[in-house]
């Protein structure tokens, strides 16, 4: 072989490497805090569509929750992530913490259904929601979408949040461990079950968990919010301690991009993870609830992104 000859091939075989590098595309998956469902769930979809989707590396991103991950997606910092179904709709709406600052936020699939915690421990005068008048009470972090849902309990419950009771604004992780050191008397929580945090608070020696039943201030809330919301149950022995059902409200979980996304990009995203959910199932057990008779406008007042629905439509949904 010629010098020049060689000197070509070299180029070439570059420009090739070159090409390859430059396909990978980064996709960003905003998720939640360390101790809920959000992470790692998020986690697995990440390995899932980096092992199994050609020319794309996923993270998984820690975060506040659901209105970080709205406002992420808005600014084009992430391309993918988990949030409430309220949120969400807010922040299409341009309402409440997205006043002035509209997302254009597409659903790109139902995940699982998100349970509203009310999280105490027994010696805290705790058995139902008036009760937490006038107690130190964690309503969630202020990037999440558990303090939006929160508010909305509190409020159909007749309480005023800022009046009736002295609020923190903690993640799961930090709630529990305020709650353990006696800094708090309660929190909200929405999450998938179980979430560690909540098991962590449950199995603590010396400690006997309460979760408080508040599905009555169900219809309250739909009444206002466009029924959204549902009632649902915690099974006793989610959680160490817990001795009977916990009778709660529930909102779906949804993942979402926006609108942008190309069609194809966001077909390949959901059939993947749609194809692959056990693999995302084993690193954390909700993902098994991601379903076909889940993928419907029922659960999700979210317009579909058009690849999400074009797939969803092949396989026989009924939307």
């Amino acid at each position: 072989m010629s010098k020049r000859m060689g000197l070509t091939l070299a180029i070439v075989l570059g420009a090739a490497l070159c090409g390859t590098a430059f396909a990978q595309q980064n996709i960003a998956i905003a998720t939640g805090g360390t101790g809920g469902v959000y992470y790692p769930m998020g986690g697995g979809m990440a390995n899932v569509l980096s092992k199994h989707l050609p020319g794309i590396q996923a993270t998984a991103r820690v975060t506040g929750g659901s209105v970080d991950n709205l406002k992420l997606v808005g600014s084009g910092q992430s391309e993918v992530a988990f949030t409430m179904v309220d949120a969400a709709r807010d922040a299409l709406q341009g309402v409440d913490k997205f006043k002035g600052n509209k997302v254009d936020v597409r659903t790109l699939m139902v995940l699982y259904p998100n349970r509203m915690h009310v999280v105490t421990v027994e010696g805290k005068g705790i058995e139902k929601l008036s009760d937490l008048k006038g107690k130190r009470v964690s309503t969630g972090s202020p990037g999440g979408a558990t303090e939006v849902m929160a508010f909305r309990v509190i409020e159909a419950a007749g309480l005023d949040r800022d009046k009736d009771m002295k609020r923190e604004r903690l993640g799961v992780a930090e709630s529990t461990n305020a709650l353990k050191d006696g800094k708090i008397d309660a929190y909200f929580w929405v999450g998938g079950l179980p979430t560690a945090a909540v098991t962590d608070l449950g199995a603590t020696p010396g400690v006997k968990l309460k979760l408080v039943d508040h599905a009555d201030v169900v219809e309250k809330m739909n009444a206002k919010y466009g029924g959204i919301y549902s009632d649902g149950v915690i099974p006793a022995k989610t959680y160490p301690g817990q001795d009977k059902d916990n009778k709660i409200a529930v909102v779906q979980n949804i993942l979402v991009t926006d609108a942008k996304m190309p069609e194809k990009q966001a077909y390949d995203i959901v059939k993947t993870l749609f194809e692959k959910r056990d693999e995302v199932a084993l690193a954390h057990g909700e993902a098994k609830a991601i379903a076909l008779d889940t993928q419907n406008n029922k659960n999700t007042t979210i317009p579909w992104h058009p690849g999400a629905e074009k797939y969803f439509k092949e396989v026989g949904a009924k939307m």
